[in-house]
């Protein structure tokens, strides 16, 4: 008899199963329905119809102990097809389920419904949902709130409270229409009109004092606050006046806890924060801003939220905001990023892995491509364009994880770089290095079990460099290095964190630096990877890993539902 079955027998009596080398609990299975519809909502002082899950923005809250499974119909009454993403879930064995359109799957045709089975594994503490689908995620999202295993507990003192605080944009503009227009002349996009706070602007925008978001607290208790990013283009700084926020969390797994007085948080991310409310009964301002360390146009105003304690006294004449960092301030960014570490406990351990057999050196750049015919909106009469390694990624026809699990032909080629085509000096004077991209869907096939090393390279290809906010699906993976400049392969290493990394699912690749992450190709399937910024992704700063099946069921990919959304005109 094998260990790995000898283990799952030990295991089953214990009401616990090993997949794919994670130690999963067997737990509740819920359900839910998500209606996809056209709303009206009044923001900035018009109405405008916006899609929508269950006529809510943001959409409902999906709520969990670790180790459940969740099967949501999604049923499309919008007029497009659409596909949900569960972000940081890691979905063992089950790609299917992920969402990414034309990667796992095609869209959910208006009409008609598909019902998404998402396994939950190890993940703990809050990720989010969203659609995964052109610019439609701006409206449709919502949390995942992951509750500690029945008989476990937080690793901190249990909160008095919690509350979900999601970031969000707003549009006046058609969404479909904006990424349309960026794409037919190559210039930039229309900016968002606000950034909200669980769907409001707040008190810094026309029309909206009305209807700010309020969070009433109860002097001397402790709340807990889960804060999600689903900003569409730019990251945040986030704080609130007078308050000290304690880091616990992010991205669905535990932290060393970090007292700060800001967070910086990019589009994709989720932290967890505890807040005492320690302060003398009045109005505070929840307040998040831009980081924006980039020559491209943004979004700069602040949304708010009004942390209000409960009791009697005269409501304040004004209202302080906290201080957070200017817009450019990188080094405030990267030294939170900076400043995170995995709880690394004997409860919540870690395994970072140390014997790499494979090494990606991944280049994220702004590109620029020549128009030939007329000018184009963009820099020098061309057209924007963004990619990974010098390949900016073409959506195929069909999902790529249906080509290869039967074996089609034609839809992707599995020769993507896994260097730069020739190396100079990224981060700086770039000369005539400004190469267009070449446009292709390439993969990466990675082996069942490979220990992965990627260094992302941030560049100043077409003088365009900012911080770049990278998610891979199906994985989490350890952050074990950042820094400025190129990378020194001989000597970045030495600084390496291999003790407490964080376990995240997104990173924020520095302005003109690097990131370097490790993880364990223990997923099998097919998976995307790509730039947060949703802007980026529509030019093409993306790409896809294939992790191979390992040598047992337990380690190979799931077979398909009996029906898949098809791949048609939608």
């Amino acid at each position: 008899m094998g260990l790995n079955i000898r283990m799952n027998l030990i295991l089953g009596f214990l009401g616990l199963s090993l997949l794919n080398g994670l130690l999963l609990c067997k737990g509740d299975v819920h359900y839910y329905d998500f209606v996809l519809q056209e709303t009206n909502y009044t923001r900035l002082c018009s109405t405008k119809s916006i899609l929508t899950v269950n006529g809510s923005f943001p959409g409902p809250t999906i709520s969990i102990r670790k180790g459940d499974t969740v099967f949501v119909n999604v049923h499309n009454q919008g007029l497009y097809g659409v596909t949900i993403h569960w972000h940081g879930v890691k979905q063992p064995r089950n790609p299917w389920h992920d969402g990414p359109e034309y990667v796992t799957q095609c869209p959910i045709k208006a009409g008609t419904n598909f019902t998404y089975e998402v396994i939950f594994s190890d993940e703990e503490g809050t990720l989010w949902w969203h659609a995964h689908s052109d610019w439609s995620r701006a409206t449709v999202h919502g949390a995942i709130i992951i509750l500690p295993a029945v008989g476990s507990s937080y690793p901190y003192t249990t909160p008095d409270a919690q509350e979900t605080i999601i970031l969000g944009s707003w549009f006046k503009g058609d969404l479909k229409a904006i990424p349309e227009e960026a794409l037919a002349t190559g210039g930039d996009p229309d900016l968002q009109d606000a950034y909200t706070i669980n769907g409001q602007p707040g008190d810094l925008y026309a029309c909206s004092k009305e209807t700010t978001y309020r969070l009433a607290v109860d002097y001397g208790k402790t709340y807990l606050l889960r804060i999600i990013n689903g900003v569409m283009n730019v990251e945040n700084f986030f704080g609130i006046a007078g308050h000290s926020l304690t880091v616990v969390g992010t991205d669905g797994a535990y932290t060393k806890p970090i007292v700060t007085d800001y967070i910086m948080i990019t589009p994709g991310q989720t932290v967890d924060v505890l807040v005492t409310m320690n302060q003398s009964l009045s109005y505070y301002y929840i307040a998040a801003t831009p980081f924006a360390d980039t020559v491209a146009p943004f979004d700069n105003t602040t949304t708010t939220a009004i942390l209000q304690y409960n009791g009697e006294y005269a409501a304040p004449s004004s209202i302080p905001l906290p201080k957070l960092p200017s817009y450019n301030d990188k080094d405030a960014a990267e030294s939170f990023i900076n400043s995170l570490r995995s709880l690394a406990s004997t409860e919540h351990p870690i395994n970072v892995p140390t014997n790499i057999t494979r090494r990606i050196y991944m280049t994220v750049s702004m590109n620029q491509i020549a128009c030939p015919d007329s000018p184009c909106s963009g820099p020098n009469g061309n057209r924007f364009s963004a990619s990974l390694n010098n390949i900016t990624f073409a959506t195929p026809s069909i999902s790529i994880l249906q080509a290869y699990y039967k074996r089609l032909s034609g839809v992707y080629t599995t020769d993507f770089p896994e260097e730069p085509p020739y190396f100079f000096n990224f981060t700086g004077d770039v000369g005539n290095n400004t190469l267009s991209p070449a446009a292709g869907t390439k993969v990466i096939m990675l082996s069942y079990g490979e220990a992965v090393e990627m260094v992302f390279q941030g560049t100043n290809v077409a003088d365009a460099p900012e911080n770049h906010p990278m998610h891979l699906h199906g994985f989490s993976f350890y952050m074990i290095g950042t820094g400025s400049g190129n990378f020194d392969k001989e000597t970045d290493p030495k600084n390496f964190n291999l003790v407490d990394p964080p376990e995240v699912n997104s990173i924020g690749v520095p302005k003109n630096g690097w990131a370097a992450i490790r993880f364990v190709a223990n997923n099998p399937g097919v998976w995307f990877m790509h730039c947060h910024l949703e802007i980026h992704v529509t030019w093409g700063m993306g790409m896809v890993f294939i992790v191979t099946n390992g040598p047992t069921r337990d380690t190979s990919m799931r077979q398909p539902p009996a029906y898949m959304p098809p791949c048609s005109e939608t």
